[in-house]
């Protein structure tokens, strides 16, 4: 975290309460390389890190509540730390509530002051920054150590208990234990992973589509019944463990059957990549990311006609030096680009306010 912003919460907290903080926590966003909705299929994802994050400043304090402030929003929170209530309507307070709630009353009252410069709606995960941020207040505020996993698995759980979101983990684990430069080849079914390191010679961007994502009308939840249905049919615990040939044989109804050939085609595309990235094949690489935007716009149908103009205008930029794909859940966000620097210069003079680099 960079001493900039841990100077900016520091101060933003003293003007609201009125003392100096007992620290500073930081968790990062996550732009995903690869391996789009196949976390909550037990599959392999290839995420890593933004410099883009959430930062809490927190301090332990007398008084019954926890008092919590959204600098960015102009907004504020107060509730009982030892049984956080659900909030009637779905915000940043859900988050908040939820994550505090997985410490199962042993909090102290707290004050807390968010801020980030993750854009909400983005498709970089600022609800895992924020809880990946707040659990790691939590964690100094008590002194009880938790590790990565165990406090990406809290995060997760926040998410479906208080949000209503059934997600994955990637997210969650890419912020509490990815490390900057590299990407994170993670098995969200025994969440083992390790760290691949991004050539030197790659630059790796992130570009706002613009459209605010949304998980509209519950299709994210929608698509992972379909996968879950899916897997059903064939007989197996999760999507991880079915191959093309086991889905041509079973002949699955729509839209069950686009849905499956997605994420069987997805997890092989991230070991294709981390392949890729490991001999430094940058043009194969771009190959791999084309390949997933198309399933994810033509199977999966969670794109938008905004984001696949602007892959199509982008992979016209980076020619065969890399590639283009949506990023996140869909329905709008981000493009995730890797190229060449010299391709990544000409991106970032054409969308000067609309990217960013993140390797």
């Amino acid at each position: 975290m960079s001493d900039a912003r841990v100077a900016k919460a520091r101060e933003l907290f003293r003007e609201h309460f009125g003392r100096d903080c007992d620290g500073v926590s930081f968790a990062p966003g996550r732009v995903n390389l690869i391996g789009e909705h196949v976390d909550y299929n037990d599959g392999l994802v290839l995420p890593m890190p933004v410099a883009a994050g959430t930062a809490v400043a927190w301090a332990v304090h007398d008084d019954a509540d926890t008092q919590v402030t959204a600098a960015d929003f102009g907004e504020e929170d107060r509730f009982d730390p030892a049984k956080p209530a659900k909030p009637s309507n779905e915000s940043w307070r859900s988050y908040v509530r939820g994550i505090a709630a997985q410490w199962g009353g042993d909090l102290p009252p707290m004050q807390l002051l968010i801020t980030g410069d993750l854009p909400r709606g983005s498709g970089l995960s600022s609800s895992a920054s924020l809880c990946i941020a707040l659990g790691r207040a939590f964690v100094d505020a008590t002194g009880d150590p938790v590790d990565a996993t165990t406090l990406a698995r809290r995060a997760q759980q926040t998410e479906h208990d208080f949000a209503g979101v059934a997600c994955g983990i990637m997210d969650q684990m890419a912020a509490a234990a990815g490390e900057p430069g590299h990407a994170m080849l993670l098995d969200c079914r025994d969440l083992g992973y390790r760290q691949v390191a991004i050539p030197k010679d790659w630059a790796v961007l992130v570009v706002d589509s613009g459209v605010t994502r949304g998980l509209v009308d519950g299709e994210y939840n929608a698509r992972r019944r379909q996968c879950e249905a899916a897997a059903a049919a064939l007989g197996i615990t999760s999507l991880r463990d079915a191959s093309m040939d086991d889905l041509t044989a079973q002949d699955l109804p729509d839209p069950e059957a686009r849905r499956a050939r997605h994420v069987v085609g997805e997890i092989a595309r991230v070991g294709e990549a981390t392949a890729a990235i490991e001999q430094g094949d940058l043009q194969a690489f771009g190959r791999i990311l084309s390949e997933g935007h198309a399933s994810l716009r033509d199977q999966f149908e969670v794109s938008h006609p905004t984001v696949d103009a602007l892959v199509e205008r982008l992979q016209k930029m980076i020619g065969t030096q890399g590639g283009a794909r949506m990023t996140g859940a869909g329905f709008g966000g981000s493009v995730v680009v890797v190229t060449s620097p010299d391709r990544a210069r000409e991106i970032e003079s054409e969308f000067s306010e609309a990217s960013s680099r993140v390797a």
